[in-house]
């Protein structure tokens, strides 16, 4: 080829959606959390399925990108599915009503207490879902007075 003569660049076909494209995938510790929380479940395969379909519009977990995967954790966390007890309380309840408590100061044992003589519960497990709500507002008052004084 001779010095200064044009070379010849044929274009590059576009990616390919079906093969060869890089798709973003989760790391193995979410992937098996997924797992973790199907198995806790008891979801059959096929039921997992259609929650995989309905909740993230995939077939795989593995098919799942960040947003999807936090769009199926959201699912997890508002859905009957999981719930944190069998009376009712949701996970996300619970995870609140732990945060408001670690905010608190609190021992484990001055919530099973608190519990025990306001809503008349042996602990934390054993409230239902409108408990569970209003425990968390009580906390949240707590907390406030406690930011006023």
């Amino acid at each position: 080829m001779a010095k200064g003569a044009p070379v010849q660049v044929t274009p590059a076909s576009p990616p390919s959606k079906t093969r060869g494209a890089p798709r973003p995938t989760l790391d193995y510790k979410k992937l098996a959390l997924i797992h973790i929380v199907k198995k806790e479940l008891s979801l059959s395969d096929k039921d997992y399925r259609c929650l995989l379909r309905r909740a993230a519009a995939v077939e795989t977990a593995k098919d799942l990108d960040e947003a999807g995967f936090r769009t199926l954790m959201r699912f997890f966390v508002r859905s009957d599915y999981y719930r944190a007890n069998s009376f009712g309380m949701t996970l996300k309840q619970k995870m609140f009503i732990k945060s408001l408590v670690s905010q608190l100061g609190w021992e484990p044992e001055h919530l099973t207490n608190f519990i025990h003589k306001y809503y008349q519960r042996p602990d934390l497990d054993h409230l239902n879902r409108k408990e569970a709500s209003k425990l968390i507002e009580s906390l949240k008052a707590i907390r406030g007075h406690g930011a006023a004084a």
